[in-house]
């Protein structure tokens, strides 16, 4: 069952790009967009890190820690934080615990083909470490990204 609006967001969050365990107590008294998303150096992908990174600024004065998931390895994400020059960590989800527990692990289709992939959602945890927000597949403007979470 996946986590919902009004939930609390599990304490293990997981193993961010250096190998440091990501727990939800690190984000205590600040909101976290975490953001699931399919693939790292892909172009939605790239748009969505872009908009919250180019918005990072404006997201901290607002309270918010931002925090990316997607099911690709430490090294990648090494890669992509430093091609793309993102202020916040990405986790390394490569067992698929987290995007299980939050339902983004799903049945996609591409081109009459149905496969299992990373469904593009951002959960909007408040300061406690409840599920306040989703912003769902359909909703998710990967190039207005960031603006789609502060006017939440």
């Amino acid at each position: 069952m996946a986590l919902q609006v009004g939930d609390k967001a599990p304490e293990i969050l997981g193993v961010n790009q250096d190998g440091t365990e990501i727990k939800l107590s690190d984000f205590a008294g600040k909101k976290l967009a975490l953001y699931f998303y399919p693939k790292d150096n892909t172009p939605g992908c790239t748009a969505q890190a872009c908009s919250l990174r180019d918005n990072y600024t404006d997201l901290k004065a607002a309270g918010y820690e931002v925090l990316g998931v997607s099911t690709d390895s430490k090294k990648s994400h090494q890669g992509f934080i430093s091609k793309q020059n993102l202020p916040f960590q990405l986790i390394a989800d490569t067992e698929k615990t987290l995007s299980e527990q939050f339902g983004t692990w799903g049945e996609k289709m591409n081109y009459g083909k149905t496969y299992m992939g990373m469904l593009r959602t951002t959960f909007i945890i408040d300061e406690n470490g409840i599920i306040e927000r989703i912003i769902s597949p359909k909703e998710v403007k990967t190039k207005e990204h960031a603006t789609q979470i502060l006017n939440g």
